[in-house]
């Protein structure tokens, strides 16, 4: 079986992209499941596929984060990777399902869940607000803030790669985007816009728009529920699989887990020093390999 990949909301599970590609378990709020049933459903995933990593964001709640790591506690299991990553809603489930397909590869779980970081590098995860008032997961300067109280003022917001932010305008140009072929992911709130669609992704080349349900942390993330998140992902599972296996492997000198880059994902111990190891890596420690062209 493979590897499980589980997320902390049902709506971070996108749709496959083709029959290979596994569904994710869910691993519920405290509210909505009782601690020893929650034990036994992951006891039961470590049963069925051996491993599980487990995809979240920040923006989790701390009971809920605090769940995970307790029953990984009770569990006494170092075969549950819990992977807190800074990508906004729509980022993590577009990163998830790529685990997902990753999953049925031949890679092990710890090459999957080092993984994780990697691919965020070529998620260009962000959204169309009206308001950055109360946005405070991506850094916002005072004049920002003191501009979106405006009538009608709009900002294209980029969390990552790299953070970016915009305020929309006739003569505004969009956040840069990526330099490689990706599709685009949308998902819309309350805001009634098609900039995304008819200039973002235009100005980034996108080869197609998909459009999904916007997951219910995203307002809560953005700060606002009036806006239009979007994330920009590499479709091809050859290019993502290409990506991965180019990067050297090492063995994690703590947990004996296979990684890439410069962190285990099971444990999250850093790389060895290069004295350290018994042969010279040409690890990625900062940034990430550019995409095949495809």
């Amino acid at each position: 079986m493979p590897t499980a990949i589980a997320v902390t909301s049902a709506d971070l599970v996108l749709p496959p992209t083709d029959q290979q590609t596994p569904t994710a378990a869910l691993l519920q709020a405290p509210e909505a499941q009782p601690l020893d049933l929650a034990i036994g459903d992951m006891h039961l995933l470590l049963e069925q596929h051996g491993y599980v990593i487990a995809v979240y964001p920040k923006s989790i709640g701390p009971a809920h984060e605090r769940r995970l790591h307790a029953i990984r506690s009770m569990l006494e299991s170092d075969r549950i990777a819990l992977l807190k990553t800074d990508l906004p809603p729509l980022g993590v489930a577009v990163l998830v399902r790529q685990l997902r397909q990753l999953s049925v590869c031949d890679f092990s779980p710890g090459v999957v869940a080092s993984a994780a970081r990697l691919l965020t590098h070529y998620i260009h995860a962000g959204a169309l607000l009206n308001s950055v008032a109360r946005l405070d997961m991506v850094p916002v300067s005072l004049k920002t803030h003191a501009k979106s109280w405006l009538p009608g003022s709009q900002f294209a917001v980029l969390a990552g790669p790299s953070p970016q932010l915009v305020r929309i305008g006739p003569a505004a140009e969009p956040p840069a985007g990526p330099a490689y072929a990706t599709q685009l992911l949308v998902a819309k709130g309350q805001l009634t816009s098609q900039w995304v669609q008819q200039t973002l992704a235009p100005a980034w080349g996108v080869q197609a728009i998909q459009e999904c349900a916007l997951p219910s942390g995203s307002p809560h993330w953005w700060g606002t529920g009036k806006l239009v998140e979007f994330a920009s992902f590499l479709p091809d599972i050859s290019v993502i699989y290409q990506i991965v296996s180019s990067v050297r492997r090492e063995n994690c000198h703590w947990c004996g887990m296979e990684l890439i880059g410069d962190r285990c994902g099971f444990c999250s111990s850093p790389l060895a020093p290069p004295e350290n190891r018994k042969r010279s890596p040409a690890v990625l420690s900062i940034g990430a390999p550019a995409p095949p062209n495809t």
